[in-house]
């Protein structure tokens, strides 16, 4: 019932958001603020926050409508060029005809929609041809299509690889590097000619006793059961998904906000002073991360139960005792695929180690073929995102994907 609770407290407050949203408006035309004394000001910038203390339940655009490649600007237009009922496939077309690697990017279904890697998509868009895993929110997924389990999530890479056709390259953020792996290990035993020509695992749990963070702690400290009757709720009856279960997205949004509260806490009042003190600049940029971070998505019960216990708790994968749809997982089986592990010296979410795990269970790969790489500084976003990112981490990506690409010439 705690969904529907959820979705009434939201229901009600909306007329409130509303208002203050309107006189929000202010901030959009520096005259009212330029006139306004320090009190109106004040109230202005609270009627701002309050304006935005809300949670999106829909996917946030990716906004990416063209991209820099060496000294030119190349246009680039989205297409879905393939789609499940809890998956599009999303490819971002260049207006050029130069031949670059194809790269599957696997974003995360943990919480929020795959637009928080729109950062990521760009910076590769400059080298690569880029496609993403465009997750569904689960809410707005009948019954009709039947469930989704963590074999769903591996048939729905193959499937995808498949798609893209031979020599492309799969990149993984965080908790896909499992079902990557487990896709890739799979298709090589099956000699499948799409199987990836690289595969590249960042930030994820591949080994979780590793160095166990909060995040690893906490899922061990109750039993699965736990977590199916305290966390797992039905769509509420006004949405496509209805009556499907669900772990709700807000759910994961306070888990992780709750992990950082102060930092959270800070960032706001930064936002309310620079509004406050007439910085548009420097708000902006906090809203657009927020904007981003509290647009959340619902995953379908059954492959957050999966996961939690499979990855989480019973460490399948580094056992070997992982199985996708009844069939082993054998990573050995990889030999084709180069392997590059990435992770951050300061994550508090996938510890260093966990990802780097990978390289002794692909024990196929020919030594050439695997590359491991640490960045200093940086926690669990900065692997795949921000300065540091586009900068160190990136290079490192691009030339291990072109030193295995037959289109690198």
């Amino acid at each position: 019932m705690f969904y529907q609770a959820y979705q009434v407290h939201t229901d009600l407050l909306e007329p409130l958001r509303l208002m203050t949203g309107r006189w929000a408006a202010f901030f959009n035309d520096p005259a009212p603020l330029t006139s306004a004394g320090a009190g109106m000001r004040d109230v202005l910038t609270a009627y701002e926050l309050l304006s935005r203390a809300h949670l999106t339940h829909e996917r946030p655009a990716y906004g990416i409508g063209q991209i820099v490649a060496g000294n030119r600007l190349i246009a680039v237009e989205e297409e879905v060029v393939d789609a499940t009922p809890f998956c599009n496939l999303l490819h971002w077309k260049k207006e050029s005809d130069a031949r670059q690697p194809p790269v599957l990017l696997v974003a995360p279904m943990s919480g929020h929609f795959a637009t928080l890697l729109r950062g990521t998509a760009r910076t590769l868009l400059a080298d690569h041809d880029v496609y993403i895993t465009d997750w569904k929110n689960a809410r707005d997924v009948s019954l009709v299509h039947g469930r989704f389990d963590l074999d769903s999530f591996v048939d729905h890479l193959i499937r995808f690889m498949e798609v893209l056709g031979p020599e492309a390259h799969m990149v993984a953020i965080c908790q896909p590097c499992v079902p990557a792996l487990a896709a890739t290990a799979i298709m090589a035993e099956d000699r499948n000619p799409a199987q990836p020509a690289s595969l590249t695992l960042m930030a994820g749990p591949i080994d979780c006793r590793v160095n166990p963070t909060e995040v690893n702690r906490l899922a061990i400290s109750r039993p699965i059961e736990w977590f199916e009757y305290n966390l797992i709720s039905r769509v509420p009856l006004r949405f496509g998904g209805a009556l499907r279960r669900v772990y709700p997205g807000f759910l994961q949004l306070l888990a992780f906000m709750t992990m950082n509260l102060e930092r959270h806490a800070k960032s706001h009042l930064d936002m309310y002073n620079s509004l406050r003190q007439g910085d548009p600049a420097r708000a902006e940029t906090i809203r657009t991360f927020y904007d981003e971070y509290f647009a959340v998505m619902d995953l379908p019960a059954e492959f957050f139960l999966q996961t939690v216990r499979q990855v989480f708790q019973e460490h399948a994968l580094p056992l070997g005792r992982l199985k996708v749809r009844g069939r082993p997982v054998d990573p050995r089986a990889i030999s084709r695929t180069a392997l590059l592990t990435v992770e951050g010296e300061k994550d508090d979410i996938c510890a260093m180690g966990q990802t780097l795990a990978a390289q002794e269970l692909c024990s196929g790969v020919r030594p050439y073929k695997k590359h491991h790489y640490v960045q200093m500084g940086v926690g669990h976003y900065g692997v795949f995102s921000g300065r540091r990112w586009a900068a160190e981490i990136y290079p490192v990506l691009r030339n291990m994907i072109h030193d295995h690409s037959r289109l690198a010439a």
